[in-house]
């Protein structure tokens, strides 16, 4: 039982993960498809976060007594990557917005189905 409430961040990240992919796998509705995505992309930040965080860790400044320090570089690439993720998002549902002004809908398998009709 210490394993898991030791590790609890990594279960969320697997839950999340899962989640996120199962959303993505079975769904139609290609905003629900995005928001699956954002939820697995969250997952990832999360696991990138644990994994950067040293116990005992201090910020990278030379101090006297300070001896084990924390790398602030995974939290630099995580913020840039919750900036594309913001602008993937936006581009994504600008293509939805189109699509659902071409077709009428946004359920994959219905347009899926006027294409194969053409």
């Amino acid at each position: 039982m210490n394993f898991i409430l030791d590790h609890y961040n990594y279960w969320i990240v697997v839950f999340l993960m899962m989640t996120g992919f199962y959303i993505v796998i079975t769904a139609n509705n290609l905003v629900k498809k995005i928001v699956g995505l954002n939820v697995f992309q969250t997952s990832v930040f999360i696991l990138y976060i644990s994994e950067a965080k040293v116990s005992g860790g201090t910020a990278p400044i030379v101090t006297e007594g300070a001896t084990l320090y924390s790398n602030p570089l995974p939290h630099v690439l995580i913020l840039t990557a919750i900036v594309v993720g913001v602008a993937v998002t936006a581009v994504g549902l600008a293509l939805i917005v189109r699509i659902k002004r071409a077709y009428g809908t946004v359920e994959e398998n219905e347009f899926k189905k006027m294409d194969d009709a053409i």
